[in-house]
C-alpha cells in the first residue's frame, strides 16, 4: 500500500502495527508466503490493534481510529509547523499530500477480499467496534473523542486533498503529539536523559471557583495573557499561606488558556538539572509553556536554587519566549533565613554577600502575588458560597456555627479549610 514511500509519516510510534498490516495487503496472495504464517501475522496483528484500542479507549473503526492516532501523534516537520498556526506554505505541503494520500488509500482499504482468503472475519470485529464505556487508561475521554470524531471526519474525505485539509485543521486547533494532545506534563529521568510524561489527569478547576482574591488572580491573568499574546511576560510568584488557592490559580490558568495553546510542565525541586534539557526539548514548539514548581523553598543548606537561578536568568542562552516559570511557595523568599544570616548581614561585608546570593532569587521573578488568609467575614463568604455551589441546604445561622468549629480544629482560616468543611457535609448529608 505504499505505506515504504512515507516521506514525513515515517518511524512512528507503535507503527508496527501499520508495517505488519500494509505487509498482508499487499501479500495475502502471494504464493511465496506461507498461508498459515500469513494467517498467525493477521491475528497477532488485530490482536495488538485490540489492545492499543482498548488501552486509548478507542471506539467504532478501529482501523481508521488507529491510522487518526498515528496521524494526531506524529511529530514531523509538517505537522509540528501547522499546530496552533495551520496552514503553511512553501515545497513541504507536496510531501504532506503524497503522505496523506497514502493515509487516505489505507482508509479506504476493503480487507473484505483479505478475509475470504485467510477464511477468517476476525478484521470486520475492528470496524464496528463498542467499547466498555471508559476513555482507557493513556488518553482522557476529552483526548479520545477528539481522535475519534477526526477519524469520523477523515472517512469522509474524497481525495488526499481534503484528507490533508482535515488533518491541518485538527493541529491548528488541538497540536500535534503529547504537547498537543495533552495540557500538563511531569518529568521523569530515565536512560535517556529527561524525558516530559503527560499527566493524564487534570484537575477541572476554573479561576472563578476561587472565592476572593480578585487582585491577585486579574494580576496572574494580566501576566498570563500578555505571554499567551507573544508579549513580553515576567515569571511569577504566588506566595503566602497556606490553603489559599495558590496552587488552584495556576492549575486554572492551565485550564482557562490551553485552547490558546498554553502547555505546563510541572518540576520538582530535585529536578532543577534537568530543565536545561527541558526547555531544548521545547523551545521550538509553537505552544506556550509554563514550567511550574508547587510548593517552592529550600532549606539553608540545599543549594538547587542556584540551578533555577541560571535558568530563569543568566548563562550565554537566554530563555525562550515561548517558556515562563510559574512557582508557588509558602515562603516569601524561598529559601529560610536563620538568626545567623541577619547577624553575618549586620556584622560582615562578605558573608553578607552570601545572604543575598540566597535572597537574590525571588528578584527573578518579576511578578509577585500575594495570597494571605482570609478575614474571618471572608472566610465565612468563602463557606456561603461554597455551600451554594454544593446545594447543601442549611440555615446560615448553623452552616457558619459549624464552620467555625471545623476551622478551630482543622488549620485555622483559609479557603482550603472551608471547601474540607463543604466536603465534609456533602459527605454526611448525602
Amino acid at each position: 500500500m505504499g505505506t515504504k514511500e512515507l516521506m514525513l509519516y515515517r518511524d512512528m510510534e507503535n507503527g508496527e502495527i501499520l508495517k505488519d498490516m500494509a505487509f498482508l495487503m499487499g501479500n495475502y496472495k502471494n504464493e511465496y508466503y506461507n498461508r498459515e504464517d500469513l494467517k498467525e501475522l493477521l491475528f497477532e496483528t488485530v490482536h495488538r490493534l485490540l489492545e492499543l484500542s482498548v488501552s486509548y479507549g478507542f471506539e467504532g473503526n478501529l482501523w481508521h481510529t488507529y491510522l487518526t492516532y498515528l496521524l494526531a501523534s506524529h511529530e514531523n516537520a509538517y505537522s509540528t509547523s501547522c499546530e496552533i498556526i495551520g496552514e503553511i506554505t512553501g515545497s513541504i505541503n507536496c510531501a504532506a499530500l503524497h503522505d496523506f494520500s497514502i493515509f487516505k488509500g489505507l482508509f479506504d482499504y476493503d480487507f473484505s477480499d483479505m478475509e475470504a482468503v485467510m477464511g477468517t472475519d476476525c478484521v470486520s470485529l475492528l470496524l464496528s467496534y463498542t467499547g466498555s464505556g471508559g476513555h482507557g487508561k493513556v488518553f482522557n475521554r476529552r483526548i479520545r473523542d477528539r481522535i475519534c470524531e477526526l477519524s469520523r471526519q477523515l472517512a469522509k474525505a474524497t481525495d488526499g486533498g481534503e484528507f490533508k485539509k482535515t488533518v491541518t485543521c485538527f493541529y491548528r486547533d488541538f497540536g500535534v503529539g503529547k504537547l498537543g494532545l495533552h495540557k500538563g506534563f511531569r518529568v521523569e529521568h530515565g536512560e535517556m536523559g529527561a524525558q516530559i510524561v503527560p499527566i493524564t489527569k487534570i484537575a477541572h478547576v476554573h479561576l472563578d471557583d476561587l472565592i476572593g482574591y480578585e487582585i491577585a488572580k486579574k494580576k496572574l491573568v494580566d501576566n498570563t495573557e500578555a505571554f499567551i499574546n507573544g508579549r513580553k511576560a515576567n515569571n511569577c510568584l504566588l506566595f503566602g499561606d497556606a490553603g489559599t488557592g495558590k496552587s488552584s490559580s495556576v492549575k486554572a490558568i492551565l485550564n482557562q488558556y490551553y485552547d490558546r495553546g498554553l502547555r505546563m510542565i510541572e518540576v520538582y525541586r530535585h529536578q532543577f538539572h534537568d530543565l536545561n534539557d527541558v526547555i531544548s526539548q521545547i523551545k521550538n514548539r509553537n505552544y506556550k509553556f509554563i514550567i511550574y514548581m508547587d510548593d517552592l523553598s529550600f532549606e539553608e543548606f540545599e543549594t538547587e536554587y542556584k540551578y533555577l537561578k541560571a535558568v530563569i536568568e543568566g548563562g550565554l542562552e537566554r530563555r525562550p519566549d515561548n517558556v515562563l516559570i510559574y512557582a508557588t511557595s509558602n515562603r516569601r523568599h524561598l529559601i529560610r533565613e536563620s538568626f545567623r544570616d541577619k547577624e553575618e548581614r549586620e556584622e560582615d561585608l562578605h558573608s553578607n554577600d552570601t545572604v543575598q546570593e540566597k535572597l537574590s532569587l525571588v528578584a527573578r521573578f518579576g511578578v509577585t502575588i500575594y495570597f494571605g488568609k482570609p478575614e474571618k467575614k471572608e472566610f465565612q463568604e468563602i463557606v456561603r458560597q461554597l455551600a451554594k455551589r454544593s446545594n447543601i441546604v442549611m440555615a446560615e445561622e448553623e452552616l457558619l456555627s459549624e464552620a467555625n468549629k471545623w476551622e478551630l480544629s482543622h488549620g485555622g482560616l483559609s479557603g482550603r479549610t472551608a471547601q474540607q468543611f463543604i466536603d465534609y457535609l456533602a459527605g454526611t448529608y448525602e
